[in-house]
């Protein structure tokens, strides 16, 4: 009878140690909400989860975060080393695709510098390019550097825990990095998202704590978007600000917008620990099962990404006034381009044709280029701006917001490569780092 107690406890150890690593564990990597999060999702996904042995504990040293975490399919923050070695986030391109690429940009280039000029009053107002005023061309310049640098201050601050190898020259390479991949494969940023969630992973970073945090992330920065557009729209139209307030770009965003908020407060009641509760009460291994308890990790982990950038607002650090900065000195390029020819229109108008012109980036164009452009100029002829004006002032900001930061963004994705593999090199084992610093919100969360 001892012997066999003794070879079932065996056996229970080897179940345990292989189901932690086998392919048939369950396991669901951190689901995300949004266009923009889609990428932490297929990075994160698919990953074999640890599962919880029934009659142990968590050690005195296991803050309540990880707790939160550990489930069946769940993560604990022991970080899975085949995620340490993983590659960086390629997008394969053939030769037809590069061509296609080519002739795209120059059709549109050509369209908007060639034969959009021979419109009416556009013709007189680009001649005027020749003799821009130096001074505001220089000071759109600096407004773009100072948004860039709220970005990386906001991604320190949010993205990166106490403990971790990112330091703000490795949140330049991984902000820069991902604002080029957003810039060149638009389809709402997934491109930045995959490569910044492979960046936070590489440093250490379990998968469960890039998600949350790239989450809360998103939320703060979004938040501002959405909020934008329903003040500035429902100001417009009510006669609050200055301008003209067409209904289709004053209303309509601001109901898009409020929309959109009203999704994110209804996915913030969803209980964080969701996966948990679903894993307690859904067993067995079939096939409805393991869908059920991945299909509950979602939602648990975008309800987790709010209230962690709920707890984030509370406790409000220098870094978060980097998700106004980075918005407003962003308009502020577009107010300087307008300047460069001339009077800007009154400052709300700008903002909300700035926002619905950045709605085009859903849009599955390269860069955005030409659905962007299109969309912010048609929204300023439609509060009253002139297309002499507004066209070149679109293609000055574009010049700016687009393409300055592309080529140091496609330098900083090579240099990205050699950090991490500096972090590989000096570790030579994987980290788990981001736990404390979770903990205050794991508790929040457990007792909502």
């Amino acid at each position: 009878m001892h012997r066999e107690h003794t070879q079932a406890g065996r056996g229970e150890e080897r179940a345990d140690s292989a189901g932690a690593d086998s392919p048939g564990a369950d396991s669901a990597g951190p689901d995300s909400a949004g266009p923009h999060s889609a990428g932490a999702d297929s990075a994160g996904a698919g990953r074999p989860g640890r599962r919880m042995v029934p009659g142990t504990r968590e050690g005195p040293d296991m803050p309540a975060a990880e707790e939160a975490t550990v489930a069946v399919g769940g993560d604990r923050h022991e970080h899975d080393p085949h995620s340490h070695h993983e590659e960086m986030p390629r997008v394969p391109v053939t030769r037809r695709q590069v061509l296609l690429f080519a002739v795209f940009v120059v059709t549109a280039l050509a369209f908007l510098y060639f034969v959009l000029p021979q419109f009416g009053a556009v013709e007189q107002t680009l001649d005027r390019l020749n003799g821009g005023d130096v001074w505001w061309i220089a000071v759109a310049g600096a407004f773009e550097l100072a948004s860039i640098a709220s970005y990386i201050a906001l991604f320190q601050g949010v993205s990166v825990p106490p403990g971790s190898p990112i330091t703000f020259r490795e949140s330049y390479l991984i902000t820069m990095a991902g604002l080029a991949a957003t810039r060149l494969f638009a389809a709402g940023g997934a491109g930045g998202v995959a490569v910044t969630a492979w960046a936070l992973r590489a440093s250490g970073m379990p998968p469960r704590e890039v998600a949350r945090r790239m989450i809360a992330f998103l939320v703060l920065t979004y938040g501002v978007y959405m909020l934008a557009m329903i003040v500035c729209g429902v100001g417009l139209y009510i006669g609050l600000f200055p301008g003209q307030h067409p209904f289709a770009i004053t209303i309509g965003p601001a109901i898009v917008g409020a929309v959109v908020l009203g999704l994110g407060l209804a996915a913030a009641v969803v209980p964080p620990d969701l996966e948990r509760r679903v894993a307690r009460v859904v067993t067995g291994d079939r096939a409805p099962s393991r869908w059920l308890r991945r299909l509950s990790a979602g939602p648990a982990s975008v309800s987790g990404g709010i209230h962690f950038a709920w707890e984030k607002l509370r406790r409000p650090e220098l870094a978060l006034l980097g998700t106004l900065g980075w918005w407003g000195f962003n308009v502020a390029v577009l107010y300087a381009a307008f300047r460069v020819f001339g009077q800007a229109p009154p400052v709300a108008v700008l903002i909300q044709a700035y926002f619905v012109g950045l709605l085009a980036n859903l849009l599955p164009l390269p860069g955005g280029i030409g659905g962007v452009d299109g969309g912010m100029i048609g929204a300023l002829v439609a509060f009253g701006v002139g297309v002499g004006l507004a066209v070149p002032a679109v293609l000055v900001y574009r010049l700016f917001a687009f393409w300055l930061p592309t080529l140091p963004g496609g330098i900083a994705y090579f240099q990205l490569r050699r950090t991490v593999a500096r972090w590989r090199e000096r570790d030579g084992r994987p980290r788990s780092i981001g736990g404390r610093d979770a903990a205050p919100s794991a508790r929040a969360l457990q007792g909502s």
